[in-house]
Order: C-alpha cells, then structure tokens, then sequence
C-alpha cells in the first residue's frame, strides 16, 4: 500500500467527516478569534507601552498599555474554555464511528475469512487504535487552530509595526516548514510499516504461545523462532529509520522556530538605523518568542507525531473498496511461476476419491515463502490418514484448505470430484466437518451440541451407540443426560473436546478433519476416539498431536518445511529423516 494512497484515502474521508460538522468547526473558530486577539494585543500593547510610555517618560501610559495586554490574556484563557467545549463535539463522534466501523470491519472480515478472524487483529483496532485516533486527533485540532489564529494575530500585529519585520521572519519561517512538511509522508510509510509489523509479530508470537508443547515435543525451537526472529530484526530496522527521519524533522524545527529570531536580531542595527522604534523590536521579539515560534513548535511537534500516527490509524479503518490492494499482512495466496514440488502422492487400493490435491501452493502472503508447494495428494475413500510435523509448518493450512476455508495460490483441490471452495452464500459444505483445536460448544441442551452437525434428529438408539463408542457416557451421565442443559463455563478443555468428538462422529459428512481436535485428551481417550471416527463411515485426516496417532492411520504425510513425504507408520523411518526424528523423541518420551 503506497503512503500516497494512504494519505489520498484517509484525507477524503476527513474531508467528509468535517464536511458535516461544519457548526461545531464554526464555533471553534469564533472562540479562536479571541486568541487572535490576544497575540495581537500581547506585542502591539508591548510596543506601545515602551515607545509610547516608559521611553517616553509618561509611567501612566506605559501601565494602561501593559493593562491592555493582561486584558488580553483574559481573552485568551475565555478562549480557550470555549474551545474545549466544542472540541468535544467533534472529537467523540469520530471515535464513535470508528468503534461502529471496526465492528462491523471485523464481522465482515469473519465471515468471509472464518479460518483468519482470531488474527484479524479487530480488538487493537477497537480498544487501542481508536483512542490512540481520539487522543491524536483533539490534539492535532487544538495545536492546529492554536496556531493558525496566533499566527494571525502575531503577523498582523508584525505588519501594524512595521511591515518590513516581515522580511525578517517569513523566510526563514517557510523554509523550515517547508523542510518539515517534507518529511510527513515518509515517516508515515515507515510509521505504517512499523505497525503492520507489530501486529505482525504479536499474532505470530499468540500463535507460538498456544503451541509451546507441540514445538518443545518436536524439537522446532530454531525453526518456530525463526519467523519472530526476522519480525524483531524487521522492527529494529524501521525504528532506526525513524531515528534518521527525526533528526531530519529536528533540523528543520532548528530553522523554522530559531532562526527567524537570530535574524532579527542580526537585522536590529539595520532596522534601527532606518527608523524602527526600540518598542517595535521589542514587540517583534515577542510576538516571536511568546506566540508564533511556541505555537510552531506545538503545531509541527502535534504534526509529527500525532498527525502521522492519526494516518496510519485512521488508514487501517478505511473500508475496503473495488481496486484497492489487500492490507499489509493480509491473507492472500502467493502468485507467480511454480517451482518444482513433491512426486505426486496417490492413495493405494481402489475405490472412489474422497478428497485431491493437484500441485497445490499457499503461502500467506505475495512475497512470502510458501506453506505448502507443489502438493500432490489423493485420499481414498474410508482411508485414515495422519498429518505430522513441527507445529507452525502447514498442518492446519492443509485441513483448512481441504475444508474449503482458503483458496490454493496455485492448483486444485477437490472433494470428491467437485472444487473444494465453494461460492459465497451457499451455507454450511455438507461434504466435511472440521474440527479445530478449540472445541465448539454452546449454551444449550447436551443433546443440541451433539446434533448440531446433523441435518435432521438423531435416534435415540444412534445418538447412545455414538456416546458409548466414544466414551461419553459418563461424561453424559455427570451433566444429566442428553436433554440437560449445558454451561459451556463448566466443561474442561476435554470434556469440550469429546463432545465436540460426538458430534463430529454423528456428522453425515463423508470426510472429517481433525485439527488437533484430540491434544487435551490422554492416550487412552484419544485412541479410543481416533478408533471410532475410523470406523465410522467415510474418510478421517487427523492432524497428529501423538505419534501414536500416526501408528493407528493406514498412511502418513509428513510436512517438512513446503515438502511433503507421504507412506506408512512402518516405511516412513527410512525415507523421512523428520519423521524418524519426531519417532524418536516420542519413544524417549514415553
């Protein structure tokens, strides 16, 4: 995403959020009038007082002078109590909106991406990022008009002296807020980047956490690492870069807020010797110090930091239109030319297909490496096949691809026969169920969360085969009975699990995918439940959480790195040297 198109696109959106507060900005800019007012009436009174009063030996007229000047001050601070007032009327419509409008980003973005809404990173975006805008939008607005009505006064208050002050203190000025300005768009992009980047690194590090066991099981530290790594290395980079466009941003602030004033003073000789008076000099280097170079160091200060900050935020809440590129991070499959994958993996025996994958590619992202490449694989079907390998190398991509939930990059995959990815709108594929690592349960009957998955009542008589051949019945037994109602708040992880088991093994659908679906049971549990889903009818691909889940499959597909090794419990030892690794450290295990 380009950083003009970032500032094109948020600043059109600004354009029609105050477009439509047009009375509330006008209210602020009657009480910014007083400010105005207040600069004038700081120097002008200053001038007078000294060229007019003390200078000039009258002590009462010097006094009403600087009496003038306190009466501006109490102008200023009306003003300033008036603004507050109204900007409250425009800066909390704007964070509502934003709360509204991450919400309903966020259900559309689950929707249509159910695989990829827990790292959709909707919560920063509603908490965090939106009064991260709030906060830097009201101080944007307040330093901005601060600066836009003091610099009125103080220029006008400039030119009543003596117009040629002007030529002193505009150049100098310009320059370096022209230099400042020059430096807004790249510390967006970098600013942007930078937050891509974190979300980036706080998803991958969520994901890391909830599967520490499975990567410490398997001996993948280095490999797990090695994505947070580069993120890390990726952050130290770009707050570097930062660094440099700051001093850029500090040079330029030099100028603008320092330099009008040493050429001022450079110039009093000169401009004292051509009739300026000694209270006008005095009154320039006021309207200077006091009110325009403070004001320009807050305003360009605000800019820098909020300004840049409120783009990049206000940018990531920008509604998705026909055209636009995806968002940094986005899921999005890779493009371009294939490179040699695996030999294809065929299912052995006869029989019909229940699932194929035709030289698949993913990868999560157009520049990143992929998850899965060149993958051929056909599942017969009734086979049970396993699915091994160090956490964070594909296994979850694979049933989620086969489930229908991502779009291959490049390939085909099929359920039996027919494209796994269905168009939108067509509701629940009866052709699989897929169960992830966090079992689904719902407030309900017992009997609702096992029968969910079925398209009509269960028989009674069917409902307690299923239970009793996964093991359930006491488990049924301790909350009530089918018909009790059930707290999803009182289940352990594997109760949920095991029910979540039931309903699968009740599901019509002739392929079932298990992503994990069994860790939080023991051995014995497990087994006894991979041995039921076996038998029942049609095809099981069970993502394995023991190698021992491996041993029960008719064959097993071992995922190394965008590699794919497929054969059985007994032959892969020879061929894969991952797979006689995680063999290995499960037998010293047990």
């Amino acid at each position: 995403m380009s950083g003009d198109g970032t500032w094109r696109r948020v600043g059109g959106e600004g354009r029609r959020f105050l477009r439509g507060r047009g009375r509330t900005l006008r209210r602020l800019a009657l009480w910014s009038l007083l400010e105005s007012g207040h600069t004038f009436l700081g120097g002008y009174a200053v001038a007078r007082a000294l060229d007019d009063g003390f200078l000039a030996s009258r002590t009462g007229t010097g006094i009403a002078w600087l009496a003038v000047a306190g009466a501006g001050a109490v102008l200023g601070g009306l003003a300033l109590r008036g603004v507050f007032g109204g900007l409250a009327d425009l800066v909390e419509p704007l964070r509502d909106g934003l709360v509204r409008r991450a919400v309903r980003q966020a259900l559309e973005r689950a929707v249509a991406h159910p695989a990829r809404a827990a790292q959709d990173g909707a919560v920063s975006r509603l908490t965090q990022q939106t009064e991260m805008a709030r906060d830097s939008f009201a101080g944007l607005v307040l330093v901005a008009r601060s600066f836009v009505f003091t610099a009125a006064g103080a220029l006008a208050g400039l030119a009543a002296l003596a117009p040629v002050l002007l030529l002193f203190v505009l150049p100098p000025l310009l320059l370096g807020t022209a230099g400042f300005l020059l430096t807004l768009r790249p510390m967006a992009r970098v600013q942007r980047r930078a937050l891509d980047t974190d979300e980036a690194l706080a998803a991958r590090t969520g994901e890391l956490a909830a599967g520490l066991r499975d990567v410490v099981a398997c001996g993948g530290g280095a490999e797990a690492g090695a994505g947070p790594r580069l993120l890390i290395a990726e952050q130290e980079r770009l707050t570097r870069l930062l660094a440099r466009w700051a001093a850029l941003r500090t040079v330029a602030l030099g100028v603008a807020g320092r330099l009008p004033v040493v050429a001022l003073l450079l110039g009093a000789p000169w401009l004292l010797g051509r009739g300026l008076s000694p209270g006008a000099l005095a009154a320039a280097l006021t309207y200077l110090v006091q009110s325009l170079l403070p004001a320009l160091d807050a305003l360009m200060g605000a800019v820098g930091s909020a300004g840049t900050r409120l783009v990049v935020v206000l940018d990531r809440f920008c509604l998705p239109r026909p055209g636009r590129e995806p968002a940094a991070g986005a899921l999005q499959p890779a493009t371009g030319a294939r490179e040699p994958g695996p030999e294809p993996v065929p299912a052995p025996g006869g029989g019909g297909l229940a699932a194929e994958l035709r030289q698949v590619r993913f990868a999560y992202g157009a520049h990143a490496l992929p998850v899965v490449d060149g993958l051929d694989l056909a599942l017969r079907e009734g086979e049970h096949l396993a699915v091994v390998g160090p956490s964070g190398i594909g296994k979850s991509t694979l049933t989620a691809l086969l489930a229908g939930l991502l779009p291959p990059g490049r390939g085909t995959v099929l359920l039996a026969g027919a494209p796994a990815l269905r168009g939108p709108g067509r509701g629940p594929d009866p052709r699989r169920t897929l169960l992830p690592q966090q079992a689904y349960v719902f407030t309900g009957s017992v009997r609702e969360n096992l029968t969910h998955l079925c398209p009509g009542p269960v028989p009674g008589a069917r409902l307690e085969r299923a239970v009793a051949d996964l093991g359930a019945a006491g488990l049924l037994e301790r909350l009530g009975g089918p018909d009790a109602p059930l707290d999803p708040a009182g289940l352990s992880q594997g109760e949920r699990q095991l029910l979540a088991l039931v309903a699968a093994h009740l599901s019509p659908a002739p392929l079932l995918l298990l992503d994990e679906a069994t860790c939080h049971l023991d051995p014995a549990a497990e087994e006894r439940a991979e041995r039921a889903l076996a038998d029942r009818p049609g095809t099981l691909v069970v993502v394995a959480h023991r190698i021992s889940s491996a041993a029960r499959a008719d064959r097993v597909l071992v995922l190394d790195g965008s590699r794919a090794v497929c054969g059985t419990h007994a032959d892969l030892p020879e061929r894969s040297a991952l797979y006689r690794e995680l063999v290995g450290v499960w037998n010293a295990r047990v």
